[in-house]
């Protein structure tokens, strides 16, 4: 039995030897390599699902607001200053620009998030007038308005004047264009505008002539400059008591001549109707334009940048940081130039650090790449000609190649026709910004004011705007070689921005403290953004 339990012993260890010999060691090995691979591969993809189904949902603080009736319940809600961006947006993977940042899969979860427009929480258009709302009174006179400023300053002071036409009952005039601002523009109102259907879309709100009748050019007339920011009082009593004395009233200028707040309702929607729907450009150049937008498409989405480092502008802001010497010795000329201008000194570092310059191309370019757009992302630049030059816009298509003007996408002949008449030039860019997936202006001038309003009016489409005072400050760390573009770079840029994505708010009110004219001055434009007087929520809208 000894024997048989010791050779039993003897064959279970020598079956042990065999399974540990070095072939047997070496197969187990691997066949445990293998298998904590597939166990880690299998954790980092469920970590990633996981991740990505976290990202889709959004936060309690970011969901669709429930529509409901009337203003009151949400005066609360939409503050000003409560522009949210899409939460996803913070959440997004950010890359040094010194490995071609963000140049990742157009169809990924982050690119789709920079397209983003955000939610209209419900808003729809409600300029449609009221049941009670009459068509106009007899005309107790004429109207004539001389426009002034650029292209969007003087669509503005037209559909003031249109309000006002309608206030004191005149028959309005088609307006005269600016002639003599710093464009030297020759362009007659049916030159931009079409005309017809100006006249045709205001029927029931204004009577409107192309030209003063011949009979009333003997008439009686009073040129008069209207006060700024006025109310419908100033209007209804003030200049109505002229209709006692003259046949013609003519207003010397046209811009900011209504307030922005605190107008009949009726009224402020007739400023939309004309604004956004009556106000269409010609059929030259609304044709030109649609085909821009169609060959900007061709290179799919695109951003409309107003990139507004142009000599006029950079004159009368008297900003002059990057400049060589020679060129801010001649925009000083231009200011001290121009009669109009009333501000001749301007310390231009000054201007700079609060935030009053135009964002010079070089920083659009990092604050883009900072936001996550990748370098194939296609710019249309809407401009007039680039203060600089090739060597200003160098650093920007450095960064972003795809960068298309209206030269570059129509051919020498389709321009010829508008080549000599800035307005007719400045409506194609209107044109291309209006209908682009991200406008962002580099400057919150008139035109940056205008598409803005005019976006937010169609569904809020996405407008970044930039805070350039906060920006400044970064980019001088940068250039000091404090501060490089990292993560931490990009961060702070997406945090700055996270509301200013162009999400419905109320009109800014006046900045406390203001008084006068100064306080007009520092309200939002109505046309910048007609929330909540042209814009409602749905099942709000009451006719």
């Amino acid at each position: 039995m000894l024997r048989k339990r010791r050779g039993t012993t003897q064959g279970k260890t020598g079956m042990k030897r065999q399974k540990l010999t070095p072939g047997s060691l070496a197969a187990m090995r691997q066949w445990l390599t293998c298998a904590i691979a597939v166990i880690g591969l299998c954790s980092l993809t469920a970590v990633h699902l996981l991740s990505l189904c976290r990202v889709a949902i959004l936060p309690d603080a970011f969901k669709l607001l429930k529509p409901e009736n009337g203003f009151r319940s949400w005066s609360g809600e939409l503050k000003w200053m409560e522009e949210v961006a899409p939460p996803q947006l913070s959440k997004m993977r950010f890359y040094s620009t010194k490995v071609n940042q963000l140049d990742f899969v157009n169809d990924s979860l982050e690119f789709k998030q920079l397209w983003k427009a955000p939610s209209s929480r419900d808003f729809v258009q409600c300029v449609e007038p009221y049941s009670s709302y009459s068509a106009p009174r007899e005309s107790r006179g004429y109207l004539i308005v001389h426009t002034n400023g650029g292209l969007n300053q003087m669509r503005a002071g037209i559909c003031d004047m249109v309000a006002v036409a309608r206030l004191i009952n005149a028959t309005l005039v088609i307006p005269n264009l600016d002639k003599r601002s710093f464009w030297q523009d020759s362009s007659n109102f049916a030159d931009v505008f079409d005309e017809d259907h100006f006249i045709k879309a205001l029927a029931n709100d204004v009577h409107i002539v192309k030209k003063l009748p011949k009979e009333m050019k003997k008439e009686s007339k009073v040129l008069k400059h209207f006060i700024s920011w006025s109310s419908i009082e100033y209007y209804q009593e003030d200049i109505s008591r002229l209709w006692d004395k003259y046949k013609v009233i003519h207003a010397a200028k046209s811009d900011s001549r209504l307030a922005n707040n605190n107008l009949p309702t009726e009224i402020q929607k007739l400023r939309c109707r004309a604004f956004f729907e009556a106000l269409r450009f010609a059929p030259q150049i609304e044709s030109l334009g649609k085909l821009l937008i169609e060959r900007m498409r061709s290179n799919g989405r695109y951003i409309a940048l107003h990139l507004r480092y142009e000599k006029d502008m950079l004159a009368f802001t008297g900003c002059t940081y990057g400049l060589s010497s020679a060129e801010a010795d001649e925009l000083e000329k231009i200011r001290e130039n121009t009669s109009y201008w009333r501000v001749k000194n301007i310390n231009s570092q000054e201007q700079r650090t609060r935030g009053y310059c135009p964002l010079t191309p070089k920083e659009v370019g990092i604050f883009l790449s900072a936001l996550g757009y990748p370098s194939n992302t296609p710019i249309y630049i809407a401009s007039g000609e680039i203060y600089g030059g090739n060597s200003q816009m160098f650093e920007l298509k450095s960064r972003f190649p795809l960068l298309m003007t209206k030269e570059t996408l129509a051919s020498a002949a389709e321009l010829e026709p508008f080549i000599h008449h800035a307005s007719q030039l400045a409506a194609l860019d209107y044109i291309v910004s209006v209908a682009s997936d991200v406008f962002v202006p580099s400057y919150s001038g008139n035109m940056a004011r205008a598409v803005a309003g005019h976006r937010r009016f169609l569904g809020h489409r996405k407008t970044i705007s930039p805070d350039r005072k906060a920006l400044v400050r970064l980019f001088d760390k940068i250039y000091e070689g404090t501060l490089i573009e990292d993560k931490s770079f990009f961060n702070m840029v997406m945090e700055i921005h996270r509301r200013r994505f162009g999400s419905p708010r109320k009109r800014k009110g006046p900045i406390s403290g203001t008084k006068g004219k100064e306080r007009f001055r520092s309200e939002e434009s109505f046309y910048e953004n007609p929330l909540p007087d042209c814009l409602c929520r749905k099942g709000s809208v009451t006719m």
